[in-house]
């Protein structure tokens, strides 16, 4: 008797949707095949970015895909599959599953960017066997993922773990975007870390060294990278901001920490990506006089910028 064996070539797509960029890639178990990546198309309202999407889609597959990986700013609405009231975007309410689904004809699986960087670490990074772990991004934004017993958490709406609006000083005369007092993302984010440094700077004479060149010896001209770069040439203001941040990082570790118990923090984002040691040393410092909970081992992620985009194709296997 002769068999026929039939080999079924699975093709996976993984979308990172960004608050600047959108990414599309496709990818096996074995990981990303090929990328693109564009500027968010923000002229044509809310339908233009599915349109988007699926135009990229086309750029680059090869077969039709069998099933698709989102990771997406939010805040989002699982059940709807859109993104909501987004701050990025100058329009609310954009659908993305059901126009992809339409298109597509697979299943569709749709998750805060987070939570799909802390797929992809467990299934691709250093989280590889664990049942415990927290994905942070320390970029624009503060964000977080978390895996707890081996538990994707999601929230009702799909917005769980959202650290970046953990208080951590309510008396604090620092705003964060979000309108609330004293959030952790008011200080250690991208955005703000420049309102946090003219804070400091509040009343001190800061001329003449490193940090007043680089800023272009105005306050205005403080940006996370300036401020950074000058604390590792040495400037003592610099330094000291850099501190302030980090003392606030560890505040919010400790957090995660006691909220979650993880066996592993990963972290990723610009600001920690491009500064690891001045993110890291002062977390790892200070983060056990504020946890009740034994510290896990916190590392920069090794999936780099790909955290979100390699945890959508995770998503897409694993369904």
């Amino acid at each position: 008797m002769l068999y026929s064996i039939i080999s079924i070539k699975l093709s996976y797509i993984a979308i990172d949707i960004g608050a600047t960029n959108i990414r599309v890639a496709t990818g096996d178990h074995n990981g990303l095949i090929e990328k693109v990546t564009e500027p968010t198309e923000t002229r044509e309202g809310p339908m233009g970015v599915s349109r988007q999407i699926i135009r990229l889609i086309e750029s680059i597959k090869e077969d039709d895909p069998t099933n698709i990986g989102i990771g997406s700013i939010g805040p989002i609405n699982l059940e709807q599959g859109i993104i909501t009231n987004t701050p990025n975007y100058s329009f609310q309410n954009i659908p993305i599953k059901e126009p992809l689904i339409e298109e597509y004809k697979v299943p569709v699986t749709m998750v805060n960017d987070c939570a799909a960087a802390v797929t992809g670490e467990q299934y691709f990074g250093d989280g590889n066997g664990l049942r415990n772990l927290v994905y942070v991004t320390i970029s624009t934004g503060i964000g977080g993922g978390a895996i707890v017993d081996d538990v994707l958490l999601l929230g009702k709406e799909g917005n769980a773990v959202e650290i970046g609006h953990f208080t951590i000083a309510p008396e604090s005369e620092i705003m964060c975007g979000c309108g609330c007092r004293g959030h952790w993302e008011a200080f250690c984010s991208g955005s703000n870390i420049p309102n946090y440094a003219r804070h400091l700077l509040s009343g001190v004479d800061w001329s003449g060294g490193v940090l007043h060149m680089l800023a272009g010896r105005e306050k205005d001209g403080l940006d996370a990278k300036v401020i950074f770069e000058a604390a590792r040439k040495g400037d003592r203001y610099a330094k000291m901001i850099v501190d302030e941040i980090g003392y606030k990082n560890a505040i919010g570790f400790a957090n995660i920490v006691n909220a979650y118990d993880p066996e592993l923090i990963t972290v990723g984002g610009s600001i920690a990506l491009n500064n690891p040691d001045q993110i890291l040393n002062p977390i790892l410092a200070n983060i056990e006089k504020h946890s009740i909970n034994t510290v896990p081992e916190i590392k920069i992620t090794p999936l780099g910028q790909d955290a979100v985009i390699i945890g959508a194709l995770a998503l897409a296997v694993n369904y």
